[in-house]
């Protein structure tokens, strides 16, 4: 199937969509206001997101259409797959031309700043280009839970999410499926989407994806895993240049989107950074807080989280085998402070 007819065919729903036998407006509780716009509650728009403007342009078309084109040859993610995926073929992350979605909803169990006092409206989308042996979600990331949506169904979720009160759009584990996202962002801002974007990925990026996405995202929430590559291997399912990759990336998401700003206590723009805490540090955690204080700034947002537990095939690659033991994750804290951040959690 060619690029055009496959785009045609995502875009041709309309009207009333049906998801595995559920009306799906109803399944992600979307409904339309009162000023006759679909999706716009009046007085809602804090911070106008500059994918708008984009739109209103042609230059969001101009970036769909250059994603788009990354499919036929995968190099969406650094593991540059190269499979024609438009023409049904799976890459390392084992989605070919269609995607899905495992759950949606308004969370708050996310960062403070991130969820507000609205929530944020959750995507979780299936699968994975990076594909950890520690992943805590293996059933969506691995497996590949979820259902297959359409673009038309997926803009009818954001809609919904923000609808519910959500005061973003929380997209996660986004990567490997770009090309479908900005479909759906499309559709969506005709119907009235008007919140910040979250990009919510394993920092496994490549610097020409990410530079597609500029003022297309309003926040950039990327973990930083590990900072030694020759280490990170063993765990990423053989994953190539994970630190070089990451920290590229991550630069340039910093680049265009700068140090997290808020509205009332709820982030509207900038870049928040997550680093999970391993066993005898072997994610690097004395380094990562270096590199972010020298690369991108003391007051860069930070979440160092000390919840590892030894999920899906952990067990079996020692000193995964099991928890921070007393003492790991406050020496981790330290190393945070004694770098001079600011702003760490």
């Amino acid at each position: 199937m060619t690029r055009r007819k496959f785009l045609k065919t995502c875009f041709a729903a309309a009207g009333l969509t049906v998801l595995g036998g559920w009306n799906l407006r109803a399944w992600a509780g979307g409904r339309q206001d009162q000023s006759g716009v679909p999706g716009v509650p009046q007085g809602r728009a804090e911070h106008r997101p500059r994918y708008l403007d984009l739109e209103a342009s042609g230059e969001l078309e101009r970036r769909e259409r250059a994603l788009w084109a990354k499919m036929e040859n995968c190099d969406l993610c650094p593991r540059r797959c190269h499979v024609n995926r438009m023409a049904g073929i799976a890459g390392v992350c084992r989605v070919s031309n269609t995607f899905r979605v495992a759950s949606t909803r308004v969370g708050f169990g996310e960062e403070r700043t991130i969820v507000g006092r609205r929530g944020t409206g959750e995507i979780f989308f299936s699968n994975c280009n990076l594909l950890c042996i520690f992943c805590q979600n293996w059933q969506i990331a691995h497996r590949g839970d979820g259902r297959i949506l359409t673009h038309d169904q997926l803009a009818d979720i954001m809609i919904s999410l923000q609808n519910r009160g959500a005061g973003n759009i929380n997209l996660i584990t986004p990567t490997h499926l770009t090309p479908h996202i900005v479909s759906a962002v499309r559709l969506a801002i005709a119907r009235g989407l008007n919140v910040p974007l979250i990009y919510n990925t394993s920092g496994y990026e490549t610097l020409e994806v990410i530079r597609l996405l500029d003022g297309i995202i309003d926040i950039y929430q990327p973990d930083f895993k590990f900072q030694d590559s020759n280490i990170a291997i063993r765990f990423l399912q053989g994953a190539p240049d994970y630190a070089g990759y990451a920290a590229t990336a991550i630069r340039e998401m910093h680049r265009q989107v700068g140090t997290l700003r808020e509205i009332n206590g709820a982030a509207y723009r900038g870049l928040l950074v997550r680093h999970l805490v391993l066993p005898e540090n072997l994610s690097g955690t004395d380094t990562f807080v270096r590199w972010i204080v020298s690369q991108l700034g003391a007051d860069t947002h930070v979440n160092i989280m000390p919840q590892f537990w030894p999920a899906f095939q952990s067990r079996y690659h020692p000193p995964l085998h099991r928890r921070l033991i007393p003492g790991e994750f406050d020496q981790a804290m330290r190393w945070a402070r004694e770098a001079g951040l600011r702003n760490f959690h």
